[in-house]
């Protein structure tokens, strides 16, 4: 009776908690790195200190979004990464997708990647509240990710795990900065980006004539 008592209270705790989750994301869809504790609670119809003890802090409630988010960004560039058809097209498929989620909602990715100083005062109890530590590990996360399913599907040689992990990590930068500064500017369509991003990766630059009035590369 006292391990099904147990069990019940477990399982009322896991559904709470998707349910402030669910009312911290309707939040940060509308407010973004502005998204607070106050307005979070106010959402979930519960005072700060019961989010407080769900969470611990905002490090707390991020990682927990984290988490949420990665898992199923991660399973959809696994899904490109698998797909059954030429390694361009997969490398492709690979890039939209993670621009895609993006594009698909920015609020929740300026949440997750950038600090919620875009004109607006931190509650006290959030000041010194570093996004920038909490996002490294997502990318480090992806990377190590990507780093697998290279090493899996290529032979890289004797040197083959070194590269696979270097590769993986600079990818996975190079589609986060890239990203980014096209979330930011929109100076074209998503689909041009990725041609450009994957003409980068199939060595287009090093195939590039120099020009005529430049200085070399």
């Amino acid at each position: 009776m006292e391990t099904s008592q147990r069990d019940d209270q477990q399982r009322a705790a896991e559904q709470r908690r998707r349910e402030l989750l669910e009312a911290a994301d309707r939040v940060v869809l509308r407010d973004g790195p502005g998204a607070s504790m106050n307005a979070i609670a106010a959402e979930a119809g519960i005072t700060k200190p019961i989010l407080y003890r769900h969470f611990g802090d905002k490090g707390g409630l991020y990682r927990a979004l984290a988490v949420r988010h990665t898992d199923t960004l991660l399973s959809g560039l696994r899904e490109a990464l698998a797909a059954p058809t030429e390694r361009r097209e997969r490398v492709e498929s690979t890039l939209d997708t993670y621009l895609a989620a993006i594009e698909a909602r920015p609020q929740v990715y300026r949440f997750l990647m950038h600090p919620a100083d875009e004109g607006q005062p931190a509650e006290p109890a959030e000041q010194g509240f570093d996004v920038g530590r909490h996002s490294a590990p997502l990318l480090r996360r992806m990377g190590e990710e990507l780093a697998q399913v290279i090493a899996e599907r290529v032979d890289l040689g004797p040197e083959g795990e070194q590269l696979a992990r270097a590769w993986g990590h600079g990818i996975v930068g190079m589609m986060h900065a890239a990203g980014d500064w096209w979330l930011r500017e929109r100076p074209y369509d998503r689909g041009l980006l990725v041609r450009y991003l994957t003409d980068l990766l199939w060595g287009q630059l090093a195939f590039a004539g120099e020009r005529a009035d430049g200085p070399g590369f």
